[in-house]
């Protein structure tokens, strides 16, 4: 298993870490597998989406925003019960096929790690397997 660090810098936030897991596929050679991505916070998700309009990435943050709404009438006495609810929404892990030494994404299609209770440091778990 590899794992990598993020910084996040605001409350909600969308990071394209897709540069960063093909570095990893790069790093270890691996030409035909499953790599498996998992992000080990309950405040924060992963998801796959349109990387070549940012547009999108804000649209569905603002969604988020206005479906589940910071604050609210949450019993959580840390009161970041919306980070929760979102993260868990969007889920914690996704696993991707590796094909000639590359992802297997979609033409516009990139992983986002989703912050929803930052600024954090934050850690990305990577299982490849393969060869």
């Amino acid at each position: 298993m590899q794992i990598f660090e993020i910084k996040t810098t605001q409350k909600i936030e969308a990071l394209d870490i897709t540069y960063k897991v093909e570095k990893i596929i790069k790093e270890n050679k691996i030409n035909q597998g499953i790599i498996l991505i998992f992000v080990p916070h309950t405040t924060a998700g992963i998801i796959i989406n349109e990387n070549a309009d940012e547009s999108v990435i804000k649209d569905i943050k603002n969604t988020l925003e206005k479906l589940i709404p910071l604050h609210g009438s949450y019993q959580h006495l840390e009161g970041n019960s919306a980070a929760h609810i979102k993260a868990g929404i969007l889920g914690s892990e996704i696993s991707l096929i590796i094909e000639d030494g590359r992802l297997a994404l979609g033409t516009w299609q990139g992983i986002y790690f989703m912050e929803f209770d930052g600024p954090r440091n934050r850690k990305v778990w990577v299982k490849i397997l393969g060869n």
